[in-house]
């Protein structure tokens, strides 16, 4: 039996094993907005799942290597089967077009599980807002992230 990890951070890979518990992405904005991702890690990691956080602590912003494999990390892990995504789209001035892109791709493929929060701050939230209802008519989008992370547990399968 493998060791069991909990918690993935880009670009360290996560490759899924039977018996793993479900895992949940962490999808949403990144630059220019609180690190909303250590809180939502915080709060699912004692629930026995597995984390996939995007956002790394130190991303090495000066290295234009490092952006392919960020994009291929958050790929991979959003595409794995199984996997609910979270998407949160914080308060604040940043747009966050990347979050958008996977939002709009997500909703588009009715096998993807997902839960919705767009804050009422963030720039963009009725766009969220209308692209989920127009998509999936039965998916509410949370207005805060306490809701959003109460949708995910609501959503896992224990």
């Amino acid at each position: 039996m493998r060791p069991m990890r909990s918690y993935f951070e880009a670009p360290d890979p996560y490759e899924p094993a039977p018996g793993d518990p479900p895992a949940v992405f962490l999808a949403g904005g990144i630059t220019g907005v609180e690190d909303w991702q250590r809180r939502a890690a915080a709060a699912l990691g004692p629930l026995g799942v597995i984390v996939l956080n995007p956002r790394r602590r130190e991303f090495p912003i000066g290295d234009p290597a490092q952006t392919p494999v960020q994009i291929t990390w958050e790929h991979r892990h959003l595409h794995l089967p199984g996997v609910l995504t979270m998407f949160w789209f914080p308060a604040g001035d940043s747009v966050q077009p990347i979050a958008m892109l996977e939002l709009g791709a997500a909703l588009d493929n009715p096998a993807r599980r997902m839960v919705v929060g767009a804050d009422p701050g963030y720039p963009r939230v009725e766009d969220v807002r209308w692209q989920t209802r127009l998509a999936r008519p039965d998916e509410a989008v949370h207005s805060t992230l306490d809701d959003t992370l109460a949708a995910v547990r609501a959503r896992l399968p224990f």
